[in-house]
C-alpha cells in the first residue's frame, strides 16, 4: 500500500510550508499513471496526520486523466485503457499528462 509513504511525504511538504499555521484542506493532484486509489490515499491521510499538527485536515484528491498529443496530426486525445494512439490514429504520441503527484495547494485555518 503505497499510498501511506505517498501521504507520509504530502505532509512533510505540507508541513513545511504551513510553517506551524494549521491547516485545514490540502488540494493535491494525482495522475492516473500514479494508480493511486483516491479513497485509499485519504484513508492513508487520514492514519498519517492523526497525532500530529495536520490533524483533522482534509486531503482533496484531483484525478488527472492520461492525455497525450499526436506528433503526426497534433491532436489530443486522452486516454482509455484500450485506446493508444491520437486521434487520426497514429502511435507516435507525446504524454501530456497523467504523471502528476502535485501538492496544488493549502487551505489554512482562519485565525
Amino acid at each position: 500500500m503505497h499510498e501511506l509513504s505517498i501521504c507520509a511525504s504530502i505532509a512533510r511538504i505540507v508541513e513545511e510550508h504551513a510553517e506551524g499555521r494549521p491547516v485545514e484542506v490540502v488540494r493535491i493532484d494525482v495522475g492516473h499513471l500514479r494508480q493511486v486509489v483516491p479513497e485509499t490515499l485519504r484513508s492513508s491521510w487520514e492514519l498519517v496526520v492523526a497525532d500530529g499538527p495536520l490533524a483533522g485536515s482534509v486531503l482533496e484528491v484531483n484525478h488527472i486523466p492520461l492525455v497525450v498529443r499526436c506528433d503526426a496530426c497534433g491532436g489530443a486525445r486522452a486516454l482509455g485503457s484500450r485506446v493508444v494512439g491520437g486521434p487520426c490514429g497514429s502511435t507516435d504520441v507525446t504524454l501530456t499528462s497523467g504523471e502528476e503527484l502535485l501538492v496544488r495547494s493549502l487551505e489554512l485555518v482562519d485565525a
